[in-house]
């Protein structure tokens, strides 16, 4: 769904604390209908909640959409800096009569809706303060600032073909004249809203269904304006495993919690795509495919429900499909937080040892430590199980014969096989107490490629050391 303009979407969070899935997901798909239409994305920080509004946030905000790959085109814009402009629009439509000031106070305002609630109607502003031809406003009470407040159309009716909804209407009876204006000049968010994606030239905006009832506000004010008015598409919310909102108490809903826990950015747009939109039957694909399939006829009317098992399925496969060098690029720092040292092995050749078994990055650092860190001997109830005297016996056997092979896997693996063959023993019963012996568990990859990385010194020094 294009329009003749050049594409323009935007991601407009409000840095009150950091970047939740929610919000992730609709700006990758702003992103994506931006890429997909060789538009341009706009990142705009709407802060003018002061006393909410830190630094912490922004920056958190920007983190997440740099560690996902969502750079802006243009921005971050920042609605604290642009108060000037807002006066200016404010100015304009008091002198056009789309909007007024009005003196009635919060409580006046509470009694006017409990006096329409009494009478079964909707509970609202009733007008007191709108001019109308040949109506007497009431005398001006003095000291008292003013709200400035949107002058709605009274009949008719707000419509739009939503993007995502399809067909959606409010009567404009049903709407008040809302506040676009406080007392101290500052202006509200859906005016904010209004001016920015005007100025902005913004084409088509895509995000939460909890700003449909918003929408209807938004157009009237842009009419207003003689601003043309963006396509609108609502995205459903997600929803936990439980069928309740997306919240703490199912885990992580900070991005970069994500991170944090080793799931690769690749496989967190993968799947969070996959959460209300649809491109066939494919659950599996990068940035570049998204892009190339996104549109927003198949973004889906109902709500998406989160699973934390095929996250851990759709990260295993982008872990599994990665080069074993990149992925020992990011696994490295990982390590250095446990106190490893990932120089001291061939990294991208232990990663290719692990990455088929392991779900996120945290997995594949705890499996490289068997590499990259200090020696941990088998725990006692490891070594009495497995370490028998026949086993002893196989490994002092194998100790000799091993100091003079040459030490490759190649080498190693032609060395095991010649010394179960000469002991007529099964791979486990030598296996098995190598691992052991020389990894200090009883599970590990092919005992031949452990033996290679951890190198002749380290396994004939563990050799010789068995615990009793």
């Amino acid at each position: 769904m294009t329009s003749a303009k050049p594409v323009r979407t935007r991601f407009a969070p409000s840095p009150t604390g950091f970047l939740h899935l929610g919000g992730a997901r609709t700006a990758l798909f702003s992103w994506a209908f931006a890429r997909h239409n060789k538009g341009v994305f706009v990142l705009r920080i709407e802060d003018t909640d002061v006393e909410r509004s830190t630094d912490a946030a922004v920056q958190a905000i920007l983190d997440s959409m740099e560690w996902l790959g969502m750079q802006p085109d243009e921005g971050p814009f920042y609605q604290m800096k642009r108060l000037d402009r807002y006066a200016e629009v404010l100015k304009d439509m008091l002198a056009a009569g789309t909007a007024y000031h009005c003196y009635s106070t919060p409580e006046e305002v509470e009694a006017m809706r409990e006096a329409a609630r009494a009478k079964g109607e909707k509970p609202r502003y009733d007008g007191t303060w709108r001019p109308e031809p040949g109506k007497v406003l009431p005398p001006i009470p003095e000291g008292r600032k003013p709200v400035i407040r949107f002058k709605n159309p009274q009949s008719g009716v707000t419509a739009w073909d939503d993007m995502v909804k399809g067909p959606v209407s409010f009567d404009n009876s049903e709407l008040d004249d809302l506040i676009i204006a406080r007392p101290d000049g500052t202006p509200t968010y859906n005016f904010c809203v209004v001016v920015d994606d005007w100025d902005m030239g913004m084409t088509h905006v895509i995000r939460g269904d909890d700003h449909v009832n918003n929408t209807p506000r938004q157009i009237n004010i842009l009419k207003a304006l003689g601003a043309e008015v963006p396509q609108y598409g609502h995205v459903p919310m997600i929803l936990g495993p439980d069928g309740l909102k997306l919240s703490k108490r199912h885990g992580a809903v900070n991005v970069m919690d994500y991170d944090d826990q080793g799931y690769l950015p690749e496989a967190m747009v993968n799947y969070l795509a996959r959460l209300g939109w649809s491109h066939g039957d494919a659950e599996l694909f990068g940035r570049e495919e998204f892009v190339e399939w996104f549109d927003t006829r198949h973004l889906s009317k109902s709500p998406s429900q989160w699973d934390p098992k095929k996250l851990n399925w759709v990260n295993a496969h982008h872990i599994k499909g990665m080069d074993n060098a990149e992925l020992a690029r990011r696994v490295a720092p990982r390590i250095a937080k446990r106190g490893g040292d990932a120089s001291r092995a061939d990294l991208p050749e232990i990663i290719g040892l692990f990455k088929d078994r392991a779900e996120t990055l945290e997995q594949l650092a705890d499996d490289a430590m068997l590499f990259c860190g200090p020696f941990q001997p088998a725990p006692a109830e490891l070594v009495a199980q497995h370490l028998t005297p026949a086993a002893r016996e196989a490994l002092a056997g194998f100790a000799a014969a091993a100091a003079g092979t040459e030490w490759t896997r190649e080498a190693l693996s032609a060395l095991i096989k010649a010394q179960l063959a000469e002991r007529g023993l099964k791979m486990p019963q030598l296996a098995i107490p190598l691992r052991v012996a020389v990894a200090g568990r009883a599970q590990t990859p092919a005992v031949d490629a452990v033996l290679a990385l951890l190198g002749k010194d380290a396994v004939l020094e563990r050799l010789a050391k068995l615990p009793a």
